[in-house]
């Protein structure tokens, strides 16, 4: 693979409360042109469930945006032009589980970001029991071996790939799980959420949804060529 950077976590809702404040929702060069119309079309000012007063509705309460967390249900349009307003882009899903897995000094891959112990309550977010995102940098031992936080759970993670088979890909069991959906107009997205049972996810887990999506646990992190 080519060199490149990845973010240490994901983006925050602060960082997305700057972009809002500099016009990032109305900056046409920041959008992609299939965006740009998208946001037109749908209107979009701020992440789903947002205010425009400083706060959001959860679970049918409203309170104030915690500036600590990961941003969560945007959709990868967003996504995509928030990277362009960080002078930054999306990883490809190859990037993002590299960062997450591959361990450089043993030069072989782990099982997860921190290791091969299952995910535990000091290493990711998970299992739904805390009803949002942990405040980013919350989980230092869950770190990679690249020093990536949160990978696994919190957010889901936009990436710029297309969900297209791996090299080699032949299904397993479940035939008609993904292989259907290949080729459509459909995005990956990794590392599972706060919503997600630790048995569920995995690091090579490829979720795919469209790009105009907001009501998932989606958020990102932010890459860069070296």
């Amino acid at each position: 693979m080519d060199p490149f950077w990845i973010g240490r976590v994901p983006v925050r809702n602060g960082q997305w409360s700057e972009f809002i404040a500099d016009g990032g929702y109305h900056r046409r060069d920041l959008w992609s042109a299939r965006g740009w119309a998208h946001r037109g079309e749908a209107g979009l000012e701020r992440p789903k469930y947002w205010t425009g007063e400083g706060t959001r509705r959860r679970f049918g309460v409203e309170e104030d945006v915690p500036p600590d967390e990961p941003v969560q249900h945007i959709g990868y349009f967003e996504a995509e032009a928030f990277a362009a307003w960080s002078g930054a882009r999306l990883p490809t899903e190859t990037e993002w589980e590299k960062a997450c897995t591959w361990d450089p000094a043993a030069k072989a891959r782990r099982a997860w970001p921190w290791g091969s112990a299952a995910p535990g309550a000091g290493l990711a977010n998970l299992g739904g029991l805390g009803l949002r995102p942990a405040p980013v940098g919350a989980y230092p031992d869950g770190a990679s071996a690249y020093g990536a936080e949160q990978m696994i759970g919190d957010v889901w993670e936009w990436t710029s790939s297309d969900f297209t088979p791996w090299p080699g890909f032949t299904p397993m069991i479940y035939r008609m799980y993904s292989e259907p959906f290949f080729g459509g107009d459909y995005k990956v997205l990794r590392g599972g959420s706060w919503a997600v049972a630790p048995s569920t996810i995995r690091p090579s887990f490829r979720n795919w949804d469209h790009p105009i999506r907001r009501q998932i646990f989606a958020g990102v992190r932010l890459a860069w060529d070296a």
